[in-house]
């Protein structure tokens, strides 16, 4: 089960790299490429500008969340064990999962992420490891942060910053952002004003990172439009592929998230 693990644990981290958007009223910016003396030009950025009004209607904002999550995934040595994850959220404090195989449907690993600590239990091993949050960015040699591992179960955008250049097609608008660590090319849908692409690829020519995430199946729960069928494949010396499948989510029901160790497993 090592392998399925560290597989889930590198995508959530990967994406947690990209800084989650604090204000994205932010993202528009009047530096776009032609001068704004330009009434076209003008017209342009106001649709635009119009758009990501509607956009940030869409925004999720929850007190707690939870779902079942089928993962399947496949690397460079092929398709990994499906894993079910559940998971339970209160926001801006703490992130539980459950992790079982799910072809036996046996829980395997449990873990409690907060802003500062992780707690891992390996209940095939009977031992619990107590670290700091940067125990993950070591496990997967990626930097992240709390906020943007929240924004990511949610389906929150994230890596938005200021627009470097825009296309509107047919049907949807074609953002491009850049920062100093990634490019962001962001697909918005214009029936409905939400995202449905993000391709995100490193500006760290070392390092060449890339993922690819696809956003489907968006369902109203509680007023709230969200995604519950996301395929993403992110590489950098391997390429994986992830589909997250969601069910039973549940916003603003009460919940708890602690972790009962055994007293006979390990600490580590």
């Amino acid at each position: 089960m090592k392998t399925p693990i560290i597989s889930f644990l590198t995508l959530l981290l990967f994406l947690s790299a990209c800084r989650t958007t604090k204000e994205i009223n932010k993202a528009i910016q009047p530096k776009e490429v032609v001068p704004a003396v330009n009434k076209d030009y003008e017209d342009s950025m106001r649709m635009v500008k119009n758009d990501f009004d509607a956009f940030k209607q869409r925004y999720i904002s929850f007190n707690t969340f939870q779902a079942k999550i089928k993962v399947e995934s496949s690397g460079s040595q092929g398709k990994n064990q499906d894993l079910t994850a559940v998971v339970r959220m209160i926001k801006d404090s703490a992130i539980w999962i459950s992790l079982s195989a799910s072809i036996l449907n046996v829980e395997v690993y449990r873990l409690l992420i907060t802003k500062d600590s992780v707690i891992l239990m390996n209940k095939q091993e009977k031992e619990v490891l107590y670290r700091s949050l940067d125990y993950l960015q070591e496990v997967t040699r990626i930097p992240f942060d709390f906020n943007t591992l929240q924004d990511l179960f949610i389906g929150n955008p994230i890596f938005i910053d200021s627009i470097s250049s825009y296309r509107k097609l047919d049907q949807n608008i074609l953002i491009s952002i850049v920062t100093k660590e990634f490019k962001n090319l962001f697909t918005m849908q214009l029936s409905d004003h939400v995202m449905t692409h993000s391709k995100l690829d490193d500006l760290d020519v070392n390092r060449s990172r890339t993922a690819d995430i696809t956003y489907e199946d968006y369902q109203p729960i509680d007023s709230i439009f969200f995604s519950a069928d996301r395929h993403i494949t992110v590489s950098e010396k391997n390429k994986l592929d992830i589909r997250l499948q969601f069910k039973q989510v549940e916003f603003n029901k009460e919940l708890s998230v602690h972790l009962t160790i055994p007293k006979n497993y390990l600490r580590k």
